[in-house]
């Protein structure tokens, strides 16, 4: 959990600078370069000869995914989007996380959604006001593209991690975002102006900082830390990040919200937390007490 906590500290600061320094460039080019440099971070660490040829596949296809595609669509909804409504719309991001790791158990578990759903009722107080813009509805869509695809990746990693014994995460990391690095690549090349494409410094260190912390590091925290905590709670931590950006709005990149909203929806935001942890610990001591029976009978 604490990998989860991390990452979403630093993950709130990621929505002012993509729409303060990056929104000018191709957004293709921008996920593209981003995840050229969070492969390079992981690049030395990867073990092939660890790994059979499906779980490789599977592997590239994740993160082609989970990152690649989540990208060219994230990237694209700041064109339609203020840096604010994009957070916003990744509030549906738990219920998609709940729906599809239940859909890979093959159970339906209630509380995981009811949790999922206060979490989004939390974060839909944040922002009760209704963006604004012609756009809306293309931005809309665009986010939860991003959401679903992002959503899909965490609970297929930790699958298929599940099925391959003496690998570490570090060992084959580089895989998801070489998948990734191929889809954004191959999208940037129809879509970038490269004869005219002008990168400035600032933007050069912005796509660095996201790409080796924010994207290199902080995905891999973020899938490791998905293998150590259950559905339920890591539905909710996909949402911890929107009431921590908007802080990072307020103090930082100078935007305007209401702060007894952003009170009020973290507070519900950390109720869902608890109630979660709560049912999840009912549920581990109510497991070993039937354990302990059978193994008695």
């Amino acid at each position: 959990m604490l990998y989860l906590i991390i990452v979403s500290l630093i993950w709130a600061f990621s929505f002012g600078l993509i729409k303060g320094n990056l929104t000018n460039l191709d957004p293709n080019f921008v996920a593209s370069a981003r995840l050229v440099v969070a492969t390079l971070v992981f690049a030395p660490f990867l073990k092939l000869p660890k790994l059979e040829n499906p779980v490789r596949l599977k592997l590239l296809l994740i993160g082609a995914c989970q990152y690649g595609i989540m990208y060219i669509a994230y990237f694209y909804a700041f064109q339609y989007l203020k840096a604010y409504e994009v957070a916003l719309f990744t509030i549906f991001t738990p219920i998609y996380v709940t729906l599809f790791n239940d859909g890979w158990s093959g159970r339906f578990r209630p509380l995981n959604l009811l949790t999922a759903a206060i979490a989004v009722i939390g974060t839909g107080v944040i922002y009760y006001a209704a963006p604004s813009g012609t756009n809306l509805i293309s931005g809309f869509l665009l986010v939860q593209l991003s959401n679903v695809c992002f959503a899909i990746g965490q609970i297929a990693y930790r699958e298929v991690m599940k099925s391959v014994s003496g690998v570490e995460d570090r060992e084959v990391f580089a895989l998801l975002f070489l998948g990734a690095v191929g889809i954004t690549a191959l999208a940037a090349g129809f879509t970038t102006p490269w004869a005219s494409l002008t990168v400035t410094s600032t933007q050069i260190y912005t796509i660095i900082y996201l790409g080796f912390l924010a994207s290199g590091i902080c995905f891999f925290l973020w899938n490791v830390g998905a293998r150590k905590v259950a559905g339920g709670t890591l539905a909710i931590f996909n949402n911890i990040k929107v009431p921590l950006a908007v802080a990072a709005s307020l103090l930082v990149f100078g935007e305007q919200a209401d702060g007894n909203r952003l009170l009020l929806g973290g507070t519900i935001i950390l109720a869902a937390i608890a109630i979660d942890a709560y049912w999840q610990k009912e549920a581990v001591q109510a497991a070993a007490v039937d354990e302990k029976s059978e193994m008695v009978g």
